[in-house]
């Protein structure tokens, strides 16, 4: 049970920096040049995960933007709204999920300490 238990505080962990990465992206989305992150998972032995950020070096779109010296054509963020959205959808469900598997291995310890009391 104690393994369960680190399994799902290392997934907990990993969601929640893919969380922060979600909003960061999203925070940045109308900063020019901005390059978005992601977070790969990684399995880690004997049971967990492993968050590791990287920035996605796509380029964004090239917009005219009116400057003092004319018009300039001006890279944009490469973030993606409505995916970043769905990713966080997705990864808040994963934290959902692994906070209720502490819930479960929470009762199930008290329960085993009130047979055994």
């Amino acid at each position: 049970m104690v393994s369960g238990v680190s399994a799902s505080l290392s997934a907990l962990e990993a969601y929640g920096t893919r969380l922060q990465n979600n909003g960061n992206n999203v925070a940045n989305l109308n900063t020019e040049k901005f390059k978005k992150g992601r977070v790969l998972l990684s399995e880690v032995q004997p049971q967990g995960v492993r968050a590791r950020p990287e920035k996605v070096d796509t380029p964004g779109p090239v917009v005219p933007v009116e400057t003092t010296e004319g018009t300039e054509m001006v890279e944009q963020s490469n973030v993606d709204l409505g995916e970043e959205l769905t990713e966080m959808s997705v990864n808040q469900r994963g934290y959902q999920a692994n906070l209720q598997a502490l819930r479960v291995a929470d009762t199930l310890s008290r329960s085993l300490l009130d047979i055994k009391a």
